[in-house]
């Protein structure tokens, strides 16, 4: 608390490294290297690396399990 009042802490997204990502996926680091290159998960090349959001790769598993629910449930 600074002068009697809390301050709101800015909420920064995560950026992480395709190795973060392959290690949060427990993937292949060519496996994610390849999905970021085709444009399946999302992310953005910062000069010659690739960078990833964390609040969108969780927002991508979310929905490809969305999706994997009801094309199985479709099924049924």
């Amino acid at each position: 608390m600074k002068g009697g009042r809390m301050q709101k802490q800015e909420r920064r997204p995560t950026i992480m490294t395709l190795e973060e990502v392959a290690r949060f996926l427990r993937l292949n680091k060519s496996t994610i290297y390849r999905m970021a290159r085709e444009g399946t998960l999302p992310a953005w090349k910062l000069g010659n690396v690739w960078r990833f959001k964390k609040e969108a790769i969780e927002e991508w598993i979310t929905n490809s399990q969305r999706a994997h629910d009801q094309k199985h449930h479709r099924k049924s």
